[in-house]
């Protein structure tokens, strides 16, 4: 494949006046041509906020019907919009073609009616979606509280197609205005689902909320006209520290940045799980999992494996025996949960090659002249992690042995997005300190790719944030002196009981 087409979407809308070539940032040669987004951004901007009112002419049910009925259209074998995404997607991603069938095929249950009501409870309340929620306060007021929608942006990832199913979910549950502006490694995964929402129902408010875009990120042209106040108030950008610092710039009163920055994770193994030899078997098909699961294309992967094995030289055996088992189960595992990365890293490959030949140090274990798709278990041999951590892709994670598990939260940081922990005793025991560190979420271990939906992202809750939060405060002078009043006037109110009104 060398070139295909990117429509532009606004709101219902398609727009195919191809007029622009851009090449994809990988080296496989691909390009695609799509609209300029310059000349249609009259249309793009939402000029103002009364746009969303026809999103409060539906309920909440009506909304999770229309999610429910647009899962059972996103079929990989009779939707021809998201079968073309996802033979693009075998092209561009890193991903390998089992892997990406799979996430295509299994994605949409996302939108599944309970599957989004327990989304919007657990993130927001469906009550605060659906209407004015009163607290009485103890002064004799009240107050009423509403999650109302914004106009928004999202600057989405490409590394794994999930992005755009939770990126409609936000805009729908939130009921938002929302413009999608798709990275140059998965440009075309978004607009599928825009054009079956059009398709299935093309006069739907949320159909009439969802735009869909691609223009080079930092094109001013375009951004500075997009990023203003009077046509956006949430910006929610995936993307490293260049792309954040840029779309910084734009930053001002009425623009609230949410940022969905990269994060690693990590994995806890406690000491119970070199109990025997079955007990090490089960857990390392575990970490297996964690390691290679979406290829380790994921945020949510396992790279760095602390095993609370010790460090003498009985624990460094147990520490090497247990990651010859990682490395094994990794090759076992299931086809569409992990088969190996597209592409392999040329970095990666030279430090594997070099510390293969530090044995005091490391221990590599993979299959000689395969690891390019088989990966790499690392297991250091003096206690200390890998010096390139930042490029444990490609199904390759380095296990450090410690003398005391708690040790290795001085690993923590503000990016760190996950912890899988083993046992689950031990979760209970670390999650204070390691929230405290930098945590954002602790998980089992075996389930780093399908972890719940159900609570905060990224140590911040997106879908809260996107919402703007409205207060109507309800004060009866009866009972609530104001300061107008005389002091006898206000003696008088202070004394009575809200019940005496």
């Amino acid at each position: 494949m060398t070139e295909f087409k990117v429509p532009l979407i606004i709101r219902g809308e398609v727009i195919e006046d191809y007029a622009v070539e851009f090449r994809d940032r990988g080296s496989g040669g691909h390009s695609f041509v799509t609209p300029s987004v310059e000349k249609y951004l009259h249309k793009l901007v939402a000029p103002s906020p009364l746009i969303l009112e026809d999103l409060y002419t539906i309920d909440f049910d009506a909304i999770c019907e229309y999610l429910d009925e647009l899962r059972q259209r996103l079929d990989l074998d009779t939707n021809s919009y998201w079968r073309e995404a996802f033979e693009i997607s075998c092209h561009f991603s890193n991903l390998s073609r089992p892997v990406l069938e799979a996430i295509y095929r299994n994605s949409p249950n996302a939108l599944a009616r309970d599957n989004v009501r327990q989304l919007a409870e657990g993130r927001i309340g469906v009550r605060f979606l659906e209407g004015w929620v009163r607290t009485e306060l103890r002064d004799g007021r009240a107050i009423e509280v509403r999650a109302v929608g914004s106009r928004s942006v999202h600057v989405i990832a490409g590394n794994v197609p999930v992005v755009p199913i939770s990126t409609l979910l936000r805009g729908a549950i939130t009921r938002s205005d929302v413009i999608v502006k798709v990275p140059s490694n998965d440009p075309i995964t978004m607009g599928a689902i825009a054009r079956t929402m059009i398709d299935m129902a093309p006069n739907h408010p949320i159909t009439r909320h969802l735009s869909v875009a691609y223009w080079k990120g930092g094109d001013e042209s375009v951004e500075e006209r997009i990023y203003q106040p009077q046509h956006i108030e949430r910006l929610v950008a995936w993307g490293g520290f260049a792309s954040i610092k840029h779309i910084t710039k734009y930053l001002q009163p009425g623009i609230d940045l949410i940022p969905l920055e990269p994060k690693s994770s990590t994995t806890l193994i406690g000491r119970e799980a070199l109990a025997d030899e079955k007990t090490m078997r089960e857990v390392a098909r575990r970490v297996a999992a964690d390691v290679g699961g979406y290829d380790q294309e994921a945020c949510t992967n396992a790279r760095v494996v602390f095993l609370e094995s010790g460090t003498e030289e009985a624990g460094i055996a147990l520490a090497n025996q247990f990651g010859q088992y990682v490395f094994q189960a990794m090759q076992d595992l299931p086809q569409t949960t992990s088969s190996g990365p597209v592409n392999f890293d040329p970095a990666l490959k030279v430090e594997l090659e070099s510390i293969a030949q530090q044995r005091d140090f490391y221990r590599v274990f993979t299959e000689r002249g395969k690891t390019e798709k088989t990966g790499a278990i690392i297991v250091s041999q003096v206690g200390e992690q890998v010096d390139f951590p930042s490029l444990l892709y490609g199904r390759v994670a380095n296990i450090v042995p410690v003398d005391r598990i708690e040790d290795a939260l001085d690993s923590f940081s503000a990016a760190t997005k996950a912890a899988g922990i083993f046992p689950d005793s031990l979760r209970s025991r670390l999650r204070d300190r390691g929230a405290l560190m930098g945590g954002q979420s602790f998980i089992p271990i075996g389930y780093a790719v399908s972890s719940s939906a159900g609570g905060p992202t990224d140590g911040i809750e997106p879908e809260r944030r996107m919402c703007r939060w409205v207060v109507d405060v309800r004060a009866d002078p009866a009972v609530v002196a104001g300061p107008w009043m005389q002091e006898e006037e206000r003696a008088a109110v202070s004394s009575r009981r809200p019940s005496e009104v």
